[in-house]
């Protein structure tokens, strides 16, 4: 009975430890977004030093790591241990890397501790050296075998580094050299075009870009087997904004947004909504989509057939279904496969450039 009562006083006390360190520090995806007077701090020093203890002896980071949380001796003698340092494992998969490089930028900036300088000048050199020669960057680098390989602009992968890139040519963090600065510029040039070439013609018209493009040919490319060729209506529009970001734009930039936003227009879904509904599995959730005119927001599909602009939904067996409720259903409430993606791009952020530029929309 007594050891009973210790055990359950033990476990009260890990979880009220526990508790008490998640409201007292932030997470990953906290910290990266905080102020610049706070990467000073104590806490901001902390997980600068865990940056430094996973990354690679290339310059670059593996990905699904919490760099925030509080590591234990164990952690830093497996990262220390590591015949490879993670060499194969680097990526810009998941916001890797580059949100690294920014925050160590951040912390040099806010200490003048010299070894975050120096891990995220390593971190920038392996972003320039992983750049294909025609503008594009790989999901990882050194190149692993399979769809890895490919140009890949899903979950923002190749647009996040380029914004990183072409704000440190732009001139932002102060302690990095011309010479780099310089670098960084003739990157973000490749990557443009590699941007445009990839950019889908249907029928002679500009449309939108698949999540990845191959690496030799530009064209859309497969990658997991519920990603399949076709047009993203969520990764296109982190690549309109990217275009929207650039001064003076060329004529071949604009023609891209106007083309892009054109396609995002004729492929609006509307007077449907997601109904989220309870399920007796593991989920505990499933949805349907539902009609509602007076409710409902615009809304885009992830992917759409190319030619056709049909709506697109594929589990894991790789089959083109037109209706999401066909697949199955862990990847049905596994993957978003509807979103207001393009909404704030058509309402404002396309109107505004368009008027700053003297675009005719």
């Amino acid at each position: 009975m007594r050891s009973r009562v210790i055990l359950i006083l033990v476990s009260i006390f890990i979880s009220s430890a526990f508790t008490a360190y998640s409201q007292n520090h932030l997470t990953w995806g906290q910290a990266i977004n905080q102020a610049d007077e706070w990467f000073s701090s104590q806490e901001a020093i902390r997980i600068a030093d865990n940056l430094l203890l996973y990354q690679s002896d290339n310059g670059g980071w593996p990905k699904n790591i919490d760099m925030a949380r509080a590591v234990t001796a164990d952690d830093i003698s497996k990262a220390k241990a590591s015949d490879d340092r993670h060499i194969n494992q680097t990526t810009i998969d998941n916001r890797t890397t580059y949100p690294q490089i920014r925050y160590l930028a951040k912390t040099y900036e806010a200490t003048k501790d010299k070894k975050y300088r120096k891990s995220c000048l390593a971190g920038i050199d392996y972003l320039l050296s992983a750049q294909y020669s025609n503008g594009g960057w790989p999901q990882y680098y050194p190149i692993r075998e399979g769809y890895y390989s490919h140009i890949t602009f899903n979950d923002g992968a190749m647009i996040g580094v380029m914004h990183l890139l072409k704000d440190i040519a732009d001139g932002e963090f102060d302690f990095i050299h011309k010479s780099t600065r310089e670098k960084c510029d003739k990157a973000v040039e490749r990557g443009i075009s590699a941007i445009l070439k990839c950019q889908v013609k249907v029928d002679g018209e500009l449309t939108a870009w698949c999540a990845q493009h191959n690496e030799k040919t530009l064209e859309p490319a497969k990658a997991r087997a519920y990603e399949v060729e076709s047009l993203s209506g969520s990764e296109s529009v982190g690549i309109v904004y990217f275009l929207m970001s650039i001064d003076n734009s060329s004529q071949e930039v604009i023609n891209a947004v106007n083309g892009a936003v054109k396609w995002f227009e004729r492929v609006q879904l509307n007077d449907i909504r997601i109904i989220n509904i309870e399920a007796d599995d593991y989920t505990g959730h499933d949805y349907v989509v539902g009609f509602d005119p007076t409710n409902a927001r615009p809304m885009w599909a992830r992917f759409y057939e190319i030619g056709t602009n049909y709506p697109i939904f594929v589990g894991r067996d790789g089959i083109v279904r037109y209706s999401v409720s066909q697949i199955d259903r862990e990847r049905r409430v596994g993957y978003s496969w509807l979103g207001s993606w393009a909404e704030k791009m058509l309402n404002s952020r396309y109107p505004q450039w368009c008027k700053r530029w003297g675009v005719e929309k």
